[in-house]
């Protein structure tokens, strides 16, 4: 193993490297930024973790709709689209469990969870416009943020105060293919002590599958006021959102005509027929102040309420969800005169209530109740870190939380009704960081960290409408050691890390002989590999042009297997990991001139993708291509951007988003063929 460090240091250096870092536009140097993580600032290259981050301006590369593709230049880091708003995000190889939606990682926007007491969140809610910044914490963060074994996703938005008063307007339309329409437009105010946005969108789309139409409309709103030593802070939004499930696929259909939905059969209906769909309505609200106490202490907390109504129409039922869910936090953090010592300690509650209720559908009508279910989830997390700067070359970060969760569920249409409880036992989870910088420009590092996550609702209740009490949670040891730094005056940042993460009892999804999907226990696997990002810039004041060149790649080398899983007679120790492709490989450029005209291009390869659990079955490599050209003037009070841009140029067959081990080996969502985007965005100050 020694030796294929040494191999891909060698490569990176050659190459020219960064784990995603924020960097600015037309800058002699890639920029030493700092990251807010483990609720504490943080200098990248001084940090003894594993991130991977995308400023504002890297969230603007692509079609200013869709987080898939730059999220996706990101070692380790995986999205994908089963149909347009249907969202799955894996950090190294999570996607196994996860059919749909976000699982296995805990999501915070602003330090306020967006994931429930159950462990899932609804990513597709959010705009790609009310972002700011993404961060990435790559394995098992739980010493601080609770349960989780795949990571951490922290979203930002913008608060900030200006010095001087500030008013912004801004207006946008983007069009595309498959007749999808963008519209937004929103309001931002700033001064000394107070900040203030209000944003909306709405986005329509025809699909490019038959039964895979979508509708989005969203508002948002968030603010933020300096109160003596309190900075209080809000963020809320709104969002209404309905798309079509178009469903999976054979390859010969795929092959035939990729647009089709999922066919009837001889024991079940069309996707069509059935009307296949989501509705998901949710309202979000979270309050945080942040009450500097001294310059050597403050403390920190949050409250957030959320309610989602959620109906869907699928094949063999048609449910409704009402889900209420609640979360508080409080923290107090503490630092040495000199900053070298910081010690942070706190706790995190989440509660959840999920009515739902499930009946048949009758060619996309509600027919008769099967089940009615009321399920209470508790999770609570308290922690404890200490962060502590040795002699100007050593970070150490040492962490530990005690984690639980419990679930109440309540069969209401049984009689008599009975309420069955399912816990898990009070969980440590500790975490070790240690950094050493070798010299100005490196910095070595080890991490050993263990993480656990408990079965989530959709999985302990699936779609088959039974409820799995016996299903347990994931756990697993961490270990990886990495190094990062700069070269050539700062114009090279790099990154390469290798991991070895030891997970038991991992949840495996499986589907019964109607296409009802429930989650076994598949015993353990391996989840070892190498990641590497590395990004360079040329900057303007090297020639006379006055052009600058961003250029990136990234790697990850993902040989998963399954260690011990047998089902039935059949053994699958050896296989290769379901859903995981082993090798992914993504570069790309963005080229300015005068910062007025720019263009970006990236080139996005990813390998066979093993779709069975046997692995007789894989996916097809393929290649994807994307494009984007733009121009921003600054006319008087005005910044005018124009852009334009396409997906899929080699215009590949691929399924972006396959349904693992899947009944029928309907396995394939074929994704969009070779599709255009044009628009502007207007900016008033």
């Amino acid at each position: 193993m020694a030796r294929i460090l040494i191999i891909c240091l060698l490569f990176l250096v050659q190459h020219h490297c960064l784990l995603a870092q924020s960097t600015a536009f037309g800058s002699d140097t890639l920029q030493r930024v700092e990251v807010e993580v483990f609720k504490s600032k943080v200098q990248w290259k001084a940090s003894p973790i594993a991130i991977a981050s995308l400023s504002s301006k890297e969230l603007q590369w692509y079609s200013p709709i869709s987080m898939v593709p730059v999220i996706n230049q990101l070692p380790g880091i995986r999205m994908e689209e089963r149909s347009p708003g249907s969202y799955r995000l894996s950090v190294r190889g999570s996607l196994l469990r996860s059919p749909f939606g976000v699982r296995n990682l805990k999501l915070y926007w602003n330090q306020i969870p967006l994931s429930d007491a159950t462990g899932n969140a609804y990513l597709n809610l959010i705009e790609l416009s009310d972002l700011e910044g993404i961060t990435f914490l790559k394995g098992p963060s739980a010493s601080i943020y609770g349960a989780g074994t795949g990571g951490v996703v922290l979203l930002q938005s913008k608060q900030e105060f200006s010095t001087q008063k500030q008013d912004r307007a801004n207006l946008g339309l983007t069009v595309g293919s498959y007749g999808m329409i963008h519209q937004s437009a929103g309001w931002q105010h700033q001064d000394k002590k107070f900040y203030s946005s209000l944003q909306q969108s709405h986005m329509k789309s025809d699909g490019y599958r038959e039964q895979s139409a979508m509708e989005k409309k969203h508002l948002k709103y968030n603010a933020a006021l300096l109160l003596g030593k309190h900075q209080l802070e809000l963020l809320s939004f709104y969002t209404n959102l309905f798309y079509q499930t178009p469903g999976g696929i054979t390859l010969s259909q795929m092959q035939l005509n990729p647009k089709l939905s999922r066919q009837a059969t001889a024991s079940l209906p069309s996707a069509i027929t059935q009307n296949a769909s989501i509705l998901n309505k949710t309202i979000f609200t979270g309050l945080s102040d942040k009450w500097q106490i001294s310059n050597r202490s403050n403390i920190s907390a949050f409250l957030s309420l959320n309610n989602t109504q959620f109906e869907n129409p699928f094949i063999t039922n048609y449910e409704f969800r009402n889900e209420t869910n609640t979360a508080a936090g409080l923290q107090w953090q503490w630092f040495s005169p000199s900053r070298k010592l910081e010690w942070t300690n706190g706790g995190e509650w989440l509660f959840n209530h999920s009515n739902i209720a499930n009946y048949g559908n009758r060619k996309g009508q509600v027919d008769t109740l099967q089940y009615h279910d009321d399920i209470h989830a508790k999770q609570w997390t308290l922690y404890s870190q200490l962060q502590w700067h040795i002699k100007e070359k050593w970070q150490l970060q040492l962490g530990i939380s005690l984690n639980n969760q419990l679930v109440n569920y309540t069969r209401l249409n049984g009689q008599p009704s009975v309420t069955t409880e399912k816990s898990t036992n009070p969980i440590l989870a500790p975490r070790l960081g240690l950094s050493y910088k070798v010299s100005d420009n490196f910095t070595a590092y080890a991490i050993a960290s263990f993480g656990f996550s408990p079965p989530s609702l959709a999985e302990i209740r699936p779609s088959d409408g039974k409820f799995y009490q016996d299903l347990v949670a994931e756990n697993g040891w961490n270990k990886e050691i990495g190094i990062k730094g700069f070269l050539f005056n700062n114009q090279l940042q790099f990154d390469i890390a290798y991991y070895h993460f030891q997970l038991n009892q991992a949840i495996v999804r499986r589907n019964n002989a109607a296409g009802a999907e429930y989650f076994v226990n598949a015993g353990s696997t391996t989840q070892q590999g190498i990641e590497s990002m590395i990004k360079y810039i040329v900057p303007d004041n090297t020639h006379a042009q006055k052009w600058t060149l961003h250029a990136f790649t990234s790697i990850a080398f993902q040989p998963y297997r399954f260690n011990n899983y047998q089902q039935g007679s059949n053994t699958f120790n050896g296989n290769a990991l379901t859903g995981v492709p082993r090798n992914t490989w993504v570069t790309g450029i963005e080229w300015d001139w005068l910062k007025l005209i720019y263009f970006n291009a990236s080139v996005n390869v990813v390998d066979p993708i093993p779709l069975t659990d046997a692995n007789d079955v894989f996916a097809e490599a393929y290649q994807l291509v994307q494009c984007k050209i733009g121009y921003k003037k600054q006319i008087s009070h005005w910044q005018v951007h124009l852009f334009a841009g396409v997906d899929n140029l080699l215009n590949q067959n691929y399924s972006l988003g396959n349904d693992i081990n899947a009944a029928g080996r309907r396995f394939y969502n074929p994704a969009a063929e070779r599709n255009f985007f044009v628009g502007f965005n207007l900016q008033f100050r």
